[in-house]
């Protein structure tokens, strides 16, 4: 398969959904064009300049760096046209009206280049009736792409071709999607909702009848279906209130104008509570009203029995909670037996989801992995229905259901397919398998899609029962400790994945990346620090420091110290290259780990930022030396004659404030990465992507980098910055705490008591760092802080 190139993307329609997708494409670095009508006043593009503007303000913010807005081309359907000419993906999102979108399809045709597919962005609406006024030339590059909102941050895509869809447009759109856009793809049937919200909002709306039936409060509920049952945070109410109540009504308005057959037809009818909250205009958190309101820092609730808010807040059960600890076959059996109502109400939702996805699996999607996927990428869930059911016991919860359905006390008559307890499923026990997915349509299991995007996903996301290999079990070991392990996978490049909790830095991991150095540099082309989850390294770990510290006060810390900032240096000027393949958080000495390796191949909604402030220190593993350092070689590569101090106030602000970049390109702004670092947006290409680097450094005569001496801004750069901080101590800005910390964070980066444009080493100024970090360890506010941090997780501000 020829790979599609896309050069330029057009959006049509600028809401909500489409000036998040132009500003999604700019963060992965496709140039957009964002189109809508001709304002009727102003200027004509008014209207998309303002959904631009409008991306600044969004919080969570809609762009990895917010001055990017600008790259976002504005135009109007009156003028601009002929933009579409240069595009290779035009992708409608304009509201969900079959007339509107049939309408703009008629204008845009004449516009559309020979080669360019088409995609509608709706949410439920038929694939193929849009595709009904498309000339014949242009149908076969049609088809349905349903990002989830919102889409920077919502993993999963759907795919819809209709009949008429060429495979090999829809092959080429995957990949793009998949590659350049970083998301999950899920291939979907043009059924109404298609797969996501098909069974996501049936679950909702069951939940909501469920609820109603056995007594229970919104926030009860959602206290239970949130992250104690594996969910979303935000449960049901909160997520409908998120999603917008309006929003809501109409995927069950499609549901209920299309699927007047369906046996569970009866319970799409919009419940009462939901219609009298629309009808009041109460549609959710854009409106600040719904199943939930905020009144000044309280959550209130909705009282349906009055229609008032009452204080919220209440939770479940404790001995609800408990069951849900239990191993799956375990927690269905108690939640099924109990005669608590809210026990009762747990079972009745996981029985309804497991009843209306085996019910509805032929019609919806190809598998059961496209169920699953659809709703771990769309709606949060941490495994998907039929891996739920198939880990509690398929066959024992199977027939648990029919007594259900046999009883009345499910929400459908229907009875579970033939396929469920009979056959290559009941004998697989589960839908999934090593072989693959089970296709109710076609009666087998089938596999992964085999497209060659997917030979960069060295370990793609799994599903229960599907066999995949463990990560952390995979390839050639060649060392481990506790908490590291060091392995290969090809011969050639060593990876050492870091293997304790939140990826902490303690001396056994100082160990391990030693190790896996020494290893590297004895026989292999380099070198790539990976673990398979959302974390590089959350910091040092402080609490594993504690016994020699109790025992030694902060004198028997400066040695461990040490080692730490020799290991970074070892990375750092390691005869092989070492790229640090960084997702998720890399804070702290994390970030310290990341900013001493030769490269850095980030994953897109990467976290970086030096926060030791937060608990009373200071970076203390060369992260203010490489501030430093780097100040000195960007005045030297500007001008010979530049102020260093200019280059200096950033970084030092960053650290002094504990700043995380919440991007990879914000990152990159604060100088965490280099312009010659790699951004990935798809984060299970990540592996992939660095050991290549790894591997084409080395094959193009890597070489470490020259130790040097540098030049610092000196105790002149010192008063300059303790003059600043000063006058925000004095202004109440910040406290003396955090002017102290500031003041030994620029005796670091400035090089301390020397004249301005002294050279010194990177060890020399390490050893400011350390002489620092370990007297603060004796400061009683800094204890403070460490003790806050280590009881709660969150910083002290004293």
């Amino acid at each position: 398969m020829s790979r599609f190139q896309v050069r330029k993307v057009a959006v049509l329609g600028a809401g909500v959904m489409g000036a998040q997708i132009a500003a999604h494409l700019v963060n992965v670095k496709v140039p957009v064009v964002l189109f809508d009508l001709p304002a009727k006043e102003g200027p004509k593009n008014g209207i998309v300049a303002k959904a631009v503007d409008g991306l600044k303000k969004l919080k969570p913010s809609p762009l990895g760096d917010a001055t990017e807005a600008g790259l976002i081309t504005q135009a109007n359907y009156e003028e601009h046209l002929e933009l579409l000419k240069g595009c290779d993906l035009i992708i409608e999102a304009i509201a969900e009206r079959m007339d509107w979108k049939l309408d703009l399809y008629t204008k845009i045709a004449p516009f559309v280049a020979p080669h360019a597919i088409v995609a509608s962005n709706t949410s439920g609406l038929s694939i193929t009736k849009l595709s009904d006024v498309l000339p014949e030339e242009i149908k076969p590059r049609f088809c349905g792409i349903h990002f989830f909102n919102p889409p920077r941050y919502m993993y999963l895509v759907e795919l819809i071709p209709t009949a008429t869809t060429r495979p090999e447009i829809i092959d080429q759109l995957e990949a793009f999607v998949t590659t350049s856009v970083g998301k999950g793809v899920v291939r979907a049937k043009d059924t109404p909702n298609f797969v996501a919200n098909r069974v996501g909002v049936a679950g909702m709306m069951a939940t909501m009848i469920e609820a109603e039936k056995f007594g229970l409060s919104f926030d009860v509920v959602d206290d239970l279906t949130g992250k104690k049952l594996g969910r979303a945070s935000s449960g049901t109410f909160r997520t409908a209130d998120v999603v917008g109540l309006d929003t809501m009504a109409h995927v069950m308005k499609t549901m209920q104008d299309n699927l007047q057959d369906d046996p569970f037809y009866a319970t799409y009818a919009t419940p009462k509570v939901l219609a009298g909250l629309i009808e009041k205009g109460a549609l959710g958190q854009k409106a600040k009203a719904g199943f939930f309101k905020k009144v000044g820092k309280d959550i209130m609730r909705l009282d349906p029995a009055t229609g008032e808010y009452v204080p919220a807040g209440k939770k479940g059960d404790d001995i609800v909670a408990r069951m849900l600890k239990k191993a799956p076959a375990d927690r269905l059996k108690l939640l099924r037996e109990s005669t608590n109502p809210q026990a009762q109400f747990l079972w009745a939702i996981l029985r309804d989801s497991f009843h209306y996805c085996a019910v509805h699996l032929a019609s919806i999607a190809d598998t059961a992995r496209e169920v699953d996927f659809a709703m771990r990428w769309g709606f949060g869930n941490q495994k998907g229905p039929f891996e739920v059911w198939q880990e509690a016991g398929w066959l024992q919860v199977a027939q648990w259901i029919s007594e259900d359905i046999a009883a009345g006390k499910a929400l459908s008559s229907a009875p579970l397919p033939a396929w469920v307890t009979e056959g290559p499923v009941a004998a697989a026990g589960g839908v999934h398998t090593a072989e693959g997915s089970w296709s109710a349509a076609e009666g087998k299991f089938k596999a992964r899609a085999s497209l060659p995007v997917y030979a960069r996903q060295h370990f793609p996301e799994s599903l229960v029962g599907s066999g995949a290999a463990d990560p952390l079990k995979s390839g050639t070991e060649l060392f481990k400790n506790d908490e590291v392990r060091v392995w290969t996978l090809d011969g050639e490049v060593v990876i050492a994945s870091i293997t304790a909790k939140l990826h902490l830095i303690s001396p056994a991991v100082t160990e391990g990346l030693l190790k896996a150095v020494e290893i590297a540099e004895a026989g292999y082309k380099g070198m790539v620090i990976w673990s398979p989850d959302d974390v590089f390294s959350a910091g040092a770990n402080l609490e594993s420091l504690m016994p020699v510290f109790m025992k030694m006060g902060s004198k028997g810390i400066a040695p461990e110290e040490k080692k730490l900032q020799d290991a970074m240096l070892a990375l750092r000027y390691a005869n092989v290259p070492v790229v640090a393949a960084m997702r998720g958080l890399a804070l702290g000495g994390g970030c310290e780990l990341a900013v001493h390796c030769a490269r850095r191949v980030a994953h897109v909604e990467s976290y970086v930022g030096l926060v030791e402030v937060g608990v009373g220190l200071l970076p203390g593993a060369g992260g203010l030396t490489y501030i430093a350092r780097r100040a000195a070689e960007m005045a030297a590569a500007g001008n010979a004659n530049a102020d260093i101090l200019t280059f200096l106030k950033d970084g030092f602000l960053s650290a002094a404030t504990a700043k995380v970049a919440t991007s990879a390109h914000e990152a990159k702004k604060i100088g965490y990465l280099l312009d010659s670092d790699v951004i990935v947006p798809n984060k299970d290409e990540l592996l992939f992507v660095a050991t290549a680097q790894a591997k084409a450094m080395a094959d193009s005569g890597y070489r470490p980098p020259h130790k040097a001496v540098f030049p610092v801004a000196g105790r002149s750069g010192i008063a300059s910055i303790k003059g600043q901080v000063a006058n925000m101590r004095d202004g109440g800005f910040v406290s003396q705490h955090d002017y102290l910390l500031a003041s030994l964070i620029a005796d670091v980066v400035c090089g301390g008591e020397v004249e301005a444009g002294s050279l010194v080493t990177e060890e020399y100024l390490m050893a400011l760092e350390r002489k620092h970090f370990c007297a603060l360890l004796d400061n009683p506010k800094t204890q403070e802080r460490i003790m806050g941090m280590l009881q709660t997780g969150k910083p002290v501000r004293n």
